[in-house]
């Protein structure tokens, strides 16, 4: 391969990671709970991404890229618990803000999603965020269209009695901020 030709798939990729980045964070953020964790299972997804880029930028990247970082997560649930010993002292608190009403639903929909087991929100996110079909969540998870469709109902059965998914009489607030499209 010549240096050119490496410099330009490398632009190409850089551009990739731009455009894809915040969809893949958003997302990430909603299958772990944790802003560190979707950073870092953000990062593992880029990583592989790169690692075949040259067969995967002629295909969907955004899509496989996506199913890169779920099974990554998916990878980190099967796992054997990390052996980490607790800290006695707590971490640095981070500065206080102007609280909005974006970051209130977004804390109510951790709080409610951080209710589901691993599987479950997994289901809903690729289902209802990623708006994938069950096909496509099955086949990304690694499990049948049955099980996608009672994980599905088990979980929004539960998010459905939240109480951090009120609703008042102004009707439901939108939890996130509509995900960008991906032509």
């Amino acid at each position: 391969m010549h240096l050119r030709d490496r410099a330009r798939e490398d632009a190409d990729f850089s551009d990739f990671v731009r455009s894809a980045s915040p969809g893949l964070l958003q997302a990430a953020w909603l299958l772990t709970g944790e802003r560190e964790a979707a950073r870092d299972l953000v990062q593992t997804a880029f990583l592989k991404t790169y690692a075949a880029w040259r067969r995967v930028r002629t295909d969907d990247a955004f899509a496989y890229t996506r199913r890169v970082m779920v099974n990554a997560h998916v990878d980190r649930w099967r796992r054997k618990p990390w052996r980490e010993a607790p800290s006695p002292e707590l971490p640095d608190a981070p500065a206080a803000r102007d609280a909005t009403e974006a970051v209130d639903s977004r804390l109510a929909l951790a709080q409610a999603l951080g209710a589901l087991t691993r599987r479950e929100r997994a289901v809903v996110v690729l289902r209802y965020y990623a708006d994938l079909s069950e096909a496509q969540v099955a086949d990304d998870l690694g499990i049948t269209r049955g099980t996608v469709k009672s994980t599905s109902y088990k979980a929004l059965a539960k998010l459905r009695v939240s109480p951090a998914l009120r609703v008042d009489e102004r009707g439901p607030a939108p939890l996130v901020t509509e995900p960008s499209r991906r032509t």
